[in-house]
């Protein structure tokens, strides 16, 4: 049906635009007051924002035919009432898709094959909503979350006996402490990371980007984020129960992840700097492979960390109880691999040594004639969704596109990428229109959702991120942003974000992602559904949004007004609260926003309960 429009049907659009927002502003601020922190108390913020007294209105449902300025198909829902999505049972709690212990161990155990990704087939996927265990409390707001975690949350004490003399994380009550120790630093990850910026210059932004391999509990992370360095850390799903789901319940970028068979989720020339503290990883094995990866997600003059075995092993072989024959023959494979690579080691103090990439292949002159360096064909070196990993090194670009600015001056320079014109169609021109777009986007969403910035959220997951604007314009020392590049993306724009000294991580929104349900605070998603469009199942999509989202966690979906329509209508029996919104230049625009909270409910028994 077209739309008519005259200018007292204008007026009317404005007001009731107003009357939206104002309205939306109390709907979160309720919502708010009650999200649920610490030991089951009511959210601190949301509750002054509450005794402040918010002019609150009742919002109706927006309606379409007198807001859209196009043809909008009429729904009747009283014909047609939302599919409603049972509880799974209370066994599937932490249920990671991909990384299914039960199937992961019908996969060869060779090279960590077990370990990888591995995701169930269409006729295994749940149709069903993740509970939360009994007990679940919204997580400690930033900075306390680094140290302390509800023990509901991530119920498993085994770290604790397992890891008790080196520091990890000690059981206290009904909290878990993580005293910031580790195997390799048993001073603490800060006074560890001093040692570090004694060689790397941590201090001045030249470092921002940090790959932590086999993290543990991602304390060396979670202790670099005061020195304005992200990491992003991984570690298996393995006997060491609940690594990652601890690193994020603490509120530190982690993934499920192993250096396996397959590339590393990460563009080339990514990180900054990349670290293994006795994350016990084969570097010298299968003729260097794993640090090839490495090689290919560092950045030209990054830094790579090695502390533990076999670093020092003169002193040390006794301790760790391994031959020091072996140890000898594992630091000089090593160090082989790491002049082949073109990397120079920078220092070597205590268990602890540090190497650099060299800066340009005029630096590399001498491997060049070298038979051993075997150089990869492939023009497209971020090519990587389920490829094998490749014995062939990585070259250095052709057209390098200029040097990184210190952070946080990158975040809104022109990346390298886009002045070398490694991005067809992307010029600096439209890159910046793009940037100015996201600033009013996100204050946009900021007069809807007046707690995005207080931080409340902390954990953001970006499911469509682009150039990463969403997560430049909300940047702020209260919270990070995982941007995910989708694999079906028009554009690899991966490389720009990481150039932005942001982090992120390619991924088909087909598949479950590598996380434990409950790690994100807030999750954006901007015409993800209109780019899976007849590509994969909806319905999978949000219940994987519903897993991977927190009790009482927000979610802001922008995309057109079909696709959010659709949208709708599912959540509508998922135990989402809804309400939509134009967009900020008005109603006439197809571009529609969904904003929504998960409620809160708990798995009790077989049951679950509100």
């Amino acid at each position: 049906m077209a739309l008519k429009s005259n200018s007292s049907d204008g007026r009317t659009r404005s007001s009731i635009q107003i009357f939206i927002v104002v309205g939306l502003c109390c709907f979160f601020y309720i919502l708010g007051a009650w999200q649920r922190s610490g030991f089951g108390k009511g959210d601190s913020i949301a509750l002054e924002i509450s005794k402040s007294g918010a002019d609150c209105n009742i919002v109706p449902s927006l309606n379409f035919e007198t807001h859209h300025g196009g043809e909008v198909e009429s729904i009747n829902e009283s014909e047609s009432k939302p599919k409603v999505f049972e509880p799974c049972h209370p066994r599937y709690t932490d249920y990671t898709p991909c990384q299914d212990q039960r199937r992961a161990m019908t996969f060869p155990r060779e090279s960590m094959n077990y370990r990888e990704r591995h995701c169930p087939p269409e006729e295994e996927k749940l149709h069903c909503l993740i509970p939360a265990p009994k007990g679940y409390v919204t997580p400690f707001p930033w900075p306390k979350s680094r140290d302390y975690v509800p023990y509901a949350n991530a119920p498993y004490k085994s770290l604790t006996v397992e890891k008790a003399i080196q520091n990890w994380i000690q059981y206290e009550g009904n909290v878990f402490r993580f005293p910031g120790g580790g195997t390799q630093f048993p001073q603490g990850a800060d006074k560890y990371i001093d040692q570090l910026a004694s060689v790397i210059p941590i201090k001045n932004g030249t470092v921002r980007t940090a790959l932590d391999t086999g993290c543990g509990v991602a304390s060396w992370g979670a202790y670099l984020w005061s020195r304005n360095v992200i990491a992003m850390s991984f570690a298996p799903r393995d006997s060491h129960e609940a690594q990652v789901q601890f690193a994020l319940e603490r509120g530190v970028p982690a993934v499920i992840g192993v250096l396996g068979t397959i590339k590393m989720p990460y563009p080339s020339r990514a990180f900054d700097m990349a670290h293994c503290s006795r994350c016990l990883i084969p570097w010298g094995a299968n003729d260097g492979r794993y640090m090839i990866e490495v090689d290919r997600v560092l950045r030209p003059g990054g830094y790579w960390v090695l502390s533990g075995p076999p670093i020092n092993w003169k002193t040390n072989y006794k301790a760790w109880q391994r031959p020091k024959e072996e140890l000898q023959e594992e630091q000089r494979k090593i160090e082989e691999i790491a002049n082949l690579l073109c990397w120079e080691k920078k220092s070597e103090k205590g268990e602890i040594a540090v190497w650099q990439k060299k800066v340009n292949d005029e630096s590399c002159r001498a491997r060049r004639d070298d038979s051993r360096a075997n150089f990869c064909k492939s023009s497209d070196a971020d090519d990587i969704w389920y490829k094998k990993m490749e014995g062939c090194i990585t070259p250095y670009p052709e057209v390098a596109g200029g040097e990184l600015k210190a952070f946080p001056e990158r975040l809104y320079a022109i990346p390298p990428r886009i002045s070398s014109g490694s991005i067809p169609g992307v010029s600096a021109e439209s890159y910046q229109e793009d940037s100015n777009k996201w600033k009013k986007h996100v204050n946009a969403y900021k007069k809807i959702n007046r707690l995005l910035d207080s931080g409340r959220y902390r954990n953001i997951m970006d499911m469509n991120a682009g150039f990463g604007g969403f997560a430049a314009a909300i940047q702020s020392p209260k919270l990070w942003v995982m941007n995910v590049v989708p694999t079906i993306a028009d554009k690899n724009t991966l490389g720009v974000i990481y150039e932005r000294g942001l982090i992120g991580i390619y991924h088909d929104w087909c598949e479950a992602f590598s996380t434990y349900p409950r790690t994100y605070d807030l999750i954006h998603a901007h015409g993800l559904f209109s780019l899976y469009k007849d590509k994969c199942n909806i319905e999978d999509i949000l219940l994987e949004m519903d897993r991977i989202l927190r009790p009482e966690g927000a979610i802001i979906i922008r995309d057109e007004v079909d696709e959010i329509i659709k949208v709708k209508k599912i959540v509508g029996g998922m135990r989402w609260d809804t309400k939509m919104v134009d967009h900020e230049d008005g109603p006439l625009v197809p571009e529609k926003i969904l904003v929504a909270v998960k409620q809160y409910w708990v798995a009790s028994g077989n049951s679950t309960s509100s």
